[in-house]
């Protein structure tokens, strides 16, 4: 889901920066008004855990792989606005540091899996929350949050000018389709675990869910420690579809390093993305009351 540099043309990628970097401003601006000093160990442990989940790769079928994007869980954890915010976090650092999405296609990154994303897994779940199709509607924003990202990064391909077969267009949106509705499963388990622990954790989270946010660090590390031993090694969706049109495939730098490198790696990377959505989040909030 990445796009690696090389894969968009100038003026799209270019075109997608120009639209990014204004909308996740306005989104900070509009993350002032609910987010307290309580809640940002809330946005530090989340970012910490998509991205420890990102990291870890799981078959999906027709030899491709996939992972948990979190656009979905981010949104309803937080809110749409901290989580495009944290997502923006996470996709910078694994930019800078596994090579995981180019530096020049960071914009359209962003737009694809912290805007458009993170906005497709909030609705169905705002427009269901008090309803009994809740779990429906967690589940549905899972799977729009990755399905609607992968259309757009078809289309930006498409508009760069890379010619896809029918044939790789259809593994493409098969594979898009098993893995939008593996992350709304994962997003409803996660979201439903959380919950049983104690069932006011995303209302108050700052006083009620303190256990939920300590399992959930732990299992960030032992995600970025031990996960890569259990991940696969089989391209995702995107790198499957560039495979089949012509491009030449991408692999993160990490991919290919030892295991003990690979975990190092990933704590620091895990660490990073904490303190960066805790002082982002702290950030905004010394904005909001200057």
């Amino acid at each position: 889901m990445h796009i690696p540099d090389g894969f968009l043309s100038t003026p799209v990628w270019a075109g997608l920066a120009t639209v990014s970097v204004p909308s996740i401003g306005m989104l900070a601006r509009r993350a002032q008004a609910g987010l307290q000093d309580a809640r940002l160990p809330l946005m530090g442990v989340m970012g910490a855990f998509v991205f420890a989940a990102q990291m870890i790769n799981f078959p999906v079928g027709i030899g491709t792989s996939g992972h948990l994007v979190g656009g979905a869980l981010l949104a309803a954890t937080l809110g749409p606005a901290p989580a495009a915010i944290v997502m923006t976090a996470i996709l910078i650092i694994q930019a800078l540091v596994f090579q995981d999405g180019g530096l020049l296609a960071l914009g359209a990154n962003v737009f694809n899996m912290a805007i458009a994303g993170v906005l497709a897994g909030y609705w169905p779940y705002r427009l269901l929350a008090r309803t009994r199709a809740r779990n429906f509607g967690i589940a549905l924003g899972g799977f729009l949050s990755v399905f609607v990202s992968a259309i757009l990064c078809l289309g930006e391909l498409f508009l760069s000018g890379v010619r896809i077969p029918n044939h790789a267009l259809g593994i493409g949106l098969i594979v898009f389709c098993i893995t939008g509705l593996l992350e709304g499963a994962i997003t409803l388990a996660v979201l439903g675990s959380l919950e049983k622990m104690n069932p006011r954790w995303l209302r108050a989270p700052e006083t009620e869910g303190r256990p939920a946010l300590i399992l959930l660090g732990l299992f960030a590390l032992v995600l970025v420690s031990a996960g890569f031993l259990a991940a696969s090694a089989l391209p995702d969706g995107l790198e499957r579809v560039a495979g089949l049109a012509g491009l030449a495939g991408k692999e993160s730098a990490a991919a290919a390093e030892p295991w003990l490198h690979q975990a190092a790696l990933g704590l620091g990377g895990l660490t990073a993305t904490f303190l960066a959505c805790y002082l982002l989040g702290r950030w905004i909030v010394r904005w909001r009351n200057a």
